[in-house]
């Protein structure tokens, strides 16, 4: 069972891109965030086309997740369930038999001094949360998405330059931890222990890719089931390259 993420920054700017990667790698299943469209507007049929069903939730010009798969989701949820803002463009929660796939697209949180900071802090306490109810750990769980925190210094290529950024500053990598402390284990990592593994280039740095300028930010989570049938998980670097690109590449990960 393949399983992938991609943040694609306006799915259809990059529909290309990603029918490409379907028929490509055929996954099971790709889950997609940053689809940047309202869903009378999603492009299903293409996607269809190429043999996937597809489920989404969105909204124009921001946010956006949809999940693409070969099998029909038995049920699809959307949002957080709690007494909080739903943000339903910004989760999923697809349900195949006993497996379980939710699909985020955590806040970015523009300035470690901005509100928004405080809120994507406390949407991860939230989804901490979210786990905790919905799931034990003989359950089937994959959490997978563009998570928008390096958790680590081997993570971002500059670490010691980006102590106050939104996406490494100490609060958030200790809130992220918090998440995985339920239960889940990096799936990447798992394999590839080592540094120099990204799936962000900024567009603004030139040549960010082949000069290794990049964040991981983008992650495969899986339930202690799933971990111990995980056998490799790799990052595309060559859909980074392709134009018009996403400022994102895909993370796929593959279970027996």
């Amino acid at each position: 069972m393949l399983i992938a993420t991609f943040n694609a920054n306006s799915l259809r700017s990059r529909l290309a891109v990603v029918l490409a990667w379907l028929n490509q790698h055929q996954p099971d299943l790709l889950a997609v965030q940053e689809t940047k469209v309202v869903d009378e507007l999603f492009p299903r049929l293409p996607i269809e086309a190429a043999g996937y069903r597809v489920v989404f939730r969105g909204q124009k010009a921001y946010n956006g997740v949809a999940l693409l798969s070969k099998a029909k989701p038995d049920d699809v949820r959307f949002g957080l369930d709690d007494q909080g803002p739903p943000d339903e463009t910004r989760l999923l929660h697809a349900r195949f038999g006993k497996l379980h796939v939710i699909n985020t697209y955590v806040p970015q949180g523009r300035e470690v001094d901005h509100p928004l900071y405080q809120y994507k802090l406390q949407w991860f306490d939230r989804l901490r949360r979210y786990f905790d109810r919905h799931f034990t750990l003989r359950d089937r769980v994959i959490w997978l998405g563009d998570l928008n925190v390096a958790r680590t210094p081997m993570d971002v290529h500059n670490p010691e330059e980006r102590e106050n950024h939104v996406c490494y500053h100490h609060a958030v990598r200790e809130a992220f931890e918090q998440c995985l402390a339920w239960g889940f284990t990096d799936i990447f990592r798992q394999h590839h222990p080592g540094p120099g593994h990204y799936t962000f280039f900024d567009y603004r740095t030139p040549g960010a890719v082949d000069r290794g300028l990049g964040w991981r930010l983008d992650y495969i989570l899986a339930s202690p089931p799933l971990a111990r049938r995980s056998r490799d998980a790799f990052i595309d670097l060559e859909p980074r390259r392709a134009s018009p690109s996403s400022d994102h590449t895909f993370l796929a990960a593959d279970f027996r």
